[in-house]
Parts: structure tokens; sequence; C-alpha cells
């Protein structure tokens, strides 16, 4: 059975994972695989740091969307995946890779997978979550020193010369797409039901539906 794949799409620190971990937590009766955007970055090892500070992380040319495509095709056709792990440190493509089995659900999450028509159509539900801008500032400040070595004026400096712009200009437009909008991100419960109980609607459905042999034995009982 084709699994059911959900994108989930939101401004920088908007809380993306959280969604997607409390989504994969509530569903405790299916199997979950997550595909991260951000591991689908270009590799730009060949590129000088002088280059590299030139470089526009938050446009959708930053992403190697006809690869990540594939693997959401792939993953579709009930086949396993490797998806890349990306080294911020060095802004290049691990040589390792982490294999991703074919689940029950897939669940997707970056900040301009609703923005990209292609992926856009894969997705069986489109989740966009939204925050208060100096929440996501925040947040985006806090991972980006902690955990990718960052100072706090790169942050800042980045912050506004590419992430606000190419929010206003991509991400936020494509908050149309969606099927369903999380206010508050994480900490938004009944939204997270809301979506929840429609992917176990959608997952129930799917299992009763009859399969094409099914069909078949029905229209020719022999």
């Amino acid at each position: 059975m084709k699994p059911l794949i959900i994108g989930i799409a939101g401004g920088t620190g908007s809380g993306k994972s959280t969604v997607a971990r409390k989504v994969a937590e509530a569903l405790s009766g299916a199997s979950v695989a997550f595909l991260e955007m951000d591991a689908y970055y270009r590799d730009f090892r060949h590129l000088t740091l002088e280059q590299l500070h030139l470089v526009n992380w938050d446009h959708p040319d930053a992403f190697d969307t006809a690869l990540l495509t594939s693997h959401l095709e792939a993953l579709a056709r009930g086949e396993a995946v490797d998806m890349p792990v990306y080294e911020f440190a060095t802004h290049s493509r691990a040589t390792r890779t982490h294999r991703i089995e074919p689940a029950d659900v897939v669940v997707l999450d970056g900040i301009l997978l609703l923005a990209d028509a292609s992926v856009r159509a894969l997705c069986d539900v489109k989740v966009f979550v939204d925050a208060d801008p100096d929440i996501r500032l925040i947040r985006r400040i806090r991972r980006d020193t902690a955990v990718r070595g960052r100072t706090l004026e790169s942050v800042l400096e980045q912050y506004l010369s590419t992430v606000q712009p190419m929010h206003l200009q991509f991400v936020e437009p494509s908050k149309r797409y969606a099927d369903l909008i999380v206010p508050r991100g994480g900490s938004n419960t009944v939204a997270i039901e809301m979506l929840v109980a429609k992917i176990q609607r959608r997952l129930t459905t799917r299992a009763l539906a009859p399969t094409p042999v099914q069909v078949a034995a029905l229209a020719d009982p022999g």
C-alpha cells in the first residue's frame, strides 16, 4: 500500500520538527519514516570560504530538489532510500548516508517544501506551521549558536540579509498551498490532534479499500 506522505513546512524556527515528532509519537499503530529537507542541501565543498559567504541558503536553488523528489517517489513505491547527511560546519555532504526504510507514513519537513510544485504534488497532506517572527528568530539564534557553532553576529547578519527576505518571498506565500495551518507550532496540541486524526482516518480508509486484485476477483468470481 502506498504510504501517506505528510509535508510539514513553515519558517525557520517555527516548530516544524516538533510538530513532526509529536505526530509520529501519536501514530503508535503505524510505522513512520522521516525525511528532512535540510539534508538535501547541495554540496558546496568546492567553494572557497569567501564564496560560501555569498551562498543564499534560504533560496530554493540551494536545495537538490531533484534528488529529494526522486527519494519521495521511491518511498511511495515502497523502496528504501539513502538520505544524505549534511555537515553544516563544512557545507558539504558526508560520505555516509542515512537509510530510510519504507513505512506506512512518510513525514517530510522543510522551510521550502510547499514552495516547490514537484515536492508539493507528492504530499498527500500539506501542513504549514506558523509562529511569530520574533519567536522564530530567537529559536534560530539558539540553534545556530549551540548546534552549528555560529556566532550571534553571523546569525543576525544572515537573518537580515537572506533569511527574512526569502521567507517573505518564498516561504510565507507557500502557506496558501497548505491543507492545515498550525499556529504556535508544537505547543498547539489541538491542531496536532486534528492533524493526527486526519492521518488516522486516511490510513483506515486505505486499509479498508480493496486492492486491484480483490476488485478483479469480485468482478470475475470464476
